[in-house]
This record gives structure tokens, C-alpha cells and sequence, in this order.
């Protein structure tokens, strides 16, 4: 079985034969019908499995030969099924016996941006920014488990009543997330963040109108011009995204260090090292944080350090950094708007170490240089709301100054509206101005 598991770690799909997809119409009345025939399949499948194959490695074609002892198997029954019945019952069996089961037709589908599972009966999934319940459904309580403990086994990891809660990675990058009684009161939760198959594009977000064109411009000026920026934004709004598509902006000629908790960031520039932090292991022990990183990072020489996100004591590393001569830093952290990711990371510098506010703010004001924070508006869509630059202290505050900002046109569905400019241009020019100025050899 654990070769089993390395296979699912190789990626879903290896052949056309993990590959299909079954609609959901009718899939209650499905599972009823065939209960009992694809129960007995999937249990002489694994027999069939274990005798012809023991704990022998599986080779390249194993997906092939799984799927063709499961028709076998499904023929010698004494039961008739049309050829849509059988593929679709062969196709289940198969993601139980090599895959996440009911969850392998989600994980397939790139339209699918994040699954939820709460408890055996409850599938949902995030289609396009909102929320679908699906058709289909775990047998019961232990199934859930089954899958979870499939998931986390493969990093190393557990999950039961003395661990209830653990993080995990697909082989794609996917993050999961899974909780399990007695802290999960109606059964076993998962929850997976689907990792995109191409990084995109700016040209991919003026097209979803996340961002205009002129703004994506100003905001390429600024990467290049070696400005600070963190990009804020509440759950889902799309600020790993867009921190990804700021960092394609780098020159390929410097050398870039990201700070992770689960590696998402795709930069293409070649010379790129990526840390991940790790949880402690099975016995307390082992654990690296994301402020560990930060603080090695500065070891490794960067031109630029992405922290792909804050959240607690290594926000001082972070500001020191940026403070330091390593300008065109990025990051991003959660916040309701750009002034309360002032405030969250004042309360971040806090939780690390125990220093005067005033000083704290003042390292804030000559650290960052722009704040672009990001929305999810009611019609769910992502949007762009504000870019600002940060203009020093004012009355003992880190004073900002809007750049840019969204305006809704009406109160309809789908939200309509632009971000325009304020008219306050950029005050500290003077990263901008340097650049330029080598660019152009003065």
C-alpha cells in the first residue's frame, strides 16, 4: 500500500486512464445502485493487487494495468452495466485504489480553484469565487479518515486524536488543511487550496479587471525601481497571485530568495532560491518557522527577499531587512485595508519582540514604500481597491497617501466600477529616479 501512496505523490493522472471526468447528475442514485458491486469490486481489486504485485515497485504503466484488472474484475461480475456504468464505476475504484476517491474528480478539474469537505455528506468547491455544494459524498466518517491519513502520511506526518489538526502538501503544490473529532464536532474537515497549473500573467488580471493597465504599468515601475511593497487583502483575495506577478518583474539578474509556509510562489527568473518553513515532527521537534527563514535568508546574499506572507515575530526581520539595502522587497499579510495591515504589522513586531510603538512606526514608514491592497467584492470577484504610498510619520502615525482607488459605478450585480487615479503622484522618487538613472548609464 505504501508504494500505493507514492504513486498518488507522483501526480494524479499519469494516463488517459486517470484522467476522465463524470458528471454529477444523478450520482446519489448512482452510488445507491452500485453500492454493493463497487464495494466488492474495489476489495478484489485490492487482492488481485496485493498477490500480483506484493510490495514489488509499481512501474510507469501501473496506472494502465490497475485500470485493466479493474474492467476484469467488473466483467466477471454477475451483473450487467452499460459502458458508461462500467467506466464510471471503473473510474471510481480506481481513484479509491490510487487516489483521494470522490475527491479525484475536483483535483482534476483546473476550474476549481479550492474543495471543502465538511464531514462525510458535504462536498463543496469554489468555482470561478463562489461556492457550489457537489453531488457526491464519502461513505461515512472512516472513508474521510482513510483519505486524510493518505494525504499527511505521505509528508510525514499524522493526524488523530493527539495531533486533530495538520497541514499537508500535494505533489502539485495543493495545500491541505484537515481536521478531526473531537475539535471537528460533525465529522472530519478538509480543506484543500488548489495550486495552479500555470502561474499567471498580468495580462491575465486586466483581463479578469482585477487591475488596469495603467496601474499594472505603475506597478511595474515600482518592482523595477526597487520599491518595498506589501500587497494586503482578506481570505481568497488574491494576493499570493498577485505578489507571483509582481515578482515577474524582477531583472533576471539579481538573485531572489522567497520565504514560504507552503511553497506557492512560480517566479520564472533562474536564479531563484525557495525556503518553506516545517512544522515540528511527530515527536515536537524539527520545527522552522518562517522568522528562522527571513533571518537565514539575509545570510544567502539576496538582491531581493518575497515573504509570501507575515504573520507574526518575523515582520521586525522583515522591516529590518528592508532597511538594510535590500530594496525591492515583497511580501503580503492579511488585512481589512492598507491601514490595518499597518496596525496588524505594528501587532506582528509586538508578538517577536517587545519594543516602543513609536519606533516600531517609524520602521514601518522608512522600510515600506507602497501598499496595494486587494478585495473581494460582493459579487465575489477580486479587485484592486487601493495603492498607496507611505509618506513618512504624521502625528505620530505612519501616514499614507492614495495613489489609486476603486470607485463602484451603481449597486448591481456584477459590481461595476474603475480605479482611478487620485491625482497624488509618488512622492519618494527617489529608488525610481536611481534606477533610471543607471539604466540609462547617468
Amino acid at each position: 500500500m505504501s508504494d500505493w501512496i507514492s504513486r498518488i505523490e507522483q501526480g494524479r493522472g499519469g494516463g488517459e486512464v486517470a484522467k476522465r471526468s463524470f458528471t454529477e447528475v444523478g450520482s446519489i442514485s448512482f452510488d445507491r445502485k452500485f453500492a454493493s458491486l463497487k464495494k466488492a469490486v474495489h476489495q478484489e481489486v485490492i487482492d488481485e493487487f496485493n498477490t500480483r504485485f506484493g510490495n514489488n515497485a509499481l512501474g510507469e504503466d501501473a496506472d494502465k494495468a490497475v485500470m485493466d484488472l479493474i474492467h476484469q474484475i467488473i466483467a466477471k461480475q454477475d451483473q450487467s452495466v452499460t459502458r458508461v456504468e462500467e467506466a464510471r464505476l471503473a473510474q471510481e475504484i480506481f481513484d479509491e485504489v490510487l487516489g483521494l476517491g470522490p475527491l479525484e474528480p475536483f483535483l482534476r478539474d483546473n476550474t476549481i480553484s479550492e474543495i471543502m469537505v465538511n464531514g462525510p455528506k458535504q462536498i463543496y468547491i469554489e468555482r470561478q469565487g463562489k461556492l457550489e455544494l457537489t453531488g457526491a459524498t464519502f461513505r461515512d466518517n472512516a472513508h474521510v479518515l482513510n483519505v486524510i491519513n493518505r494525504i499527511v502520511s505521505s509528508v510525514g506526518r499524522r493526524c488523530d486524536e493527539s495531533t486533530p489538526m495538520v497541514d499537508a502538501r500535494l505533489k502539485d503544490g495543493s495545500r491541505v488543511n484537515a481536521v478531526i473529532p473531537p475539535i471537528a464536532i460533525k465529522g472530519p474537515s478538509i480543506t484543500i487550496r488548489k495550486f495552479s497549473t500555470r502561474a499567471l500573467q498580468m495580462s491575465d488580471l486586466i483581463s479578469f479587471g482585477t487591475i488596469s493597465p495603467q496601474m499594472s504599468s505603475f506597478l511595474e515601475s515600482a518592482v523595477k525601481g526597487k520599491c518595498n511593497i506589501i500587497v494586503s487583502g482578506g481570505t481568497g483575495s488574491g494576493k499570493t497571485t498577485l505578489l507571483n506577478v509582481l515578482s515577474c518583474y524582477i531583472p533576471d539578474t539579481e538573485r531572489i530568495v522567497t520565504v514560504e509556509d507552503a511553497a506557492e510562489l512560480q517566479l520564472l527568473q533562474e536564479h531563484v532560491v525557495t525556503l518553506e518553513s516545517r512544522p515540528a515532527n511527530i515527536e515536537g521537534k524539527g520545527q522552522i518557522t518562517i522568522r528562522d527563514l527571513v533571518r537565514n535568508a539575509l545570510r544567502m546574499r539576496p538582491d531581493r527577499i518575497v515573504v509570501g506572507e507575515v504573520r507574526s515575530g518575523e515582520a521586525l526581520d522583515m522591516l529590518q531587512a528592508m532597511n538594510s539595502g535590500h530594496s525591492g522587497s515583497l511580501s503580503s499579510g492579511h488585512a481589512n485595508s492598507a491601514v490595518d495591515m499597518i496596525a496588524r504589522i505594528e501587532t506582528m513586531v509586538l508578538m517577536g519582540k517587545d519594543l516602543p510603538l513609536p519606533a516600531i512606526r517609524s520602521q514601518i514608514a522608512s522600510a515600506i514604500d507602497i501598499f496595494v491592497h486587494l478585495g473581494r467584492l460582493r459579487d465575489r470577484s477580486r479587485r484592486v481597491l487601493g495603492i498607496y504610498e507611505v509618506l513618512g510619520i504624521r502625528d505620530g502615525e505612519v501616514a499614507l497617501e492614495a495613489l489609486y482607488e476603486f470607485r463602484e459605478e451603481g449597486s448591481g450585480t456584477p459590481v461595476r466600477g474603475v480605479l482611478r487615479p487620485t491625482g497624488h503622484t509618488l512622492v519618494r522618487t527617489e529608488k525610481l529616479r536611481a534606477k533610471l538613472g543607471r539604466e540609462s548609464g547617468g
